[in-house]
């Protein structure tokens, strides 16, 4: 059974994106992603990752940003209910709703999932209790608003903090397990 898992940058006041969908606010600070050599850092998590998991407005973003495959190497599934033109053949589109979704990424059984990017579907997921874990890198920055990391929808958790640890430039990694 897969692990489901979420990896993402937040800035202080909670967003994962401004209003225009610009992540210049990240882009100074994402070398703290990237210290040191073990865990915690980008490189050793995508290296343990088989399959990534992301809603269309994420796919869309790295698609206009120079990216038409974010992850040759890797299971891609795009959740939306609308065709996308030009898939590489990697990438695969999901439209049977995220119940399904979540049984059928359960039932892989090659490596864990990465939930990218978007709150929205990572907040579907905590809503079925299918996200095992996440770690949050919080950023220094206020950004006044954009995308939240989880989108208000009622839903209560208490996650339980697996580690915490500052990073380089005033950036904090944060590690939860949800049981």
């Amino acid at each position: 059974m897969a692990r489901i898992v979420g990896y993402i940058a937040a800035s202080l006041d909670g967003f994962i994106a401004a209003a225009d969908e610009s992540l210049e606010w990240l882009t100074p600070k994402y070398d703290a992603l990237n210290e040191g050599s073990g865990e915690g850092t980008y490189a050793s998590f995508i290296a343990g990752i088989r399959t990534t998991v992301m809603g269309r407005t994420t796919y869309e973003w790295i698609r206009a940003h120079g990216s038409p495959s974010p992850y040759p190497d890797k299971r891609t599934i795009v959740v939306t209910s609308t065709p996308i033109a030009d898939l590489p053949p990697e990438v695969e589109i999901w439209h049977d709703g995220v119940d399904k979704l979540v049984a059928h990424l359960r039932a892989l059984d090659d490596g864990p999932v990465w939930m990218v990017g978007g709150g929205r579907l990572q907040m579907a997921f905590l809503e079925r209790d299918a996200l095992d874990e996440i770690e949050i890198f919080v950023m220094p920055e206020i950004i006044g608003g954009g995308y939240p990391m989880f989108p208000a929808t009622g839903l209560k958790r208490t996650p339980r903090l697996l580690s915490a640890g500052p990073l380089k430039m005033g950036c904090v990694r944060l590690r939860y397990a949800f049981d």
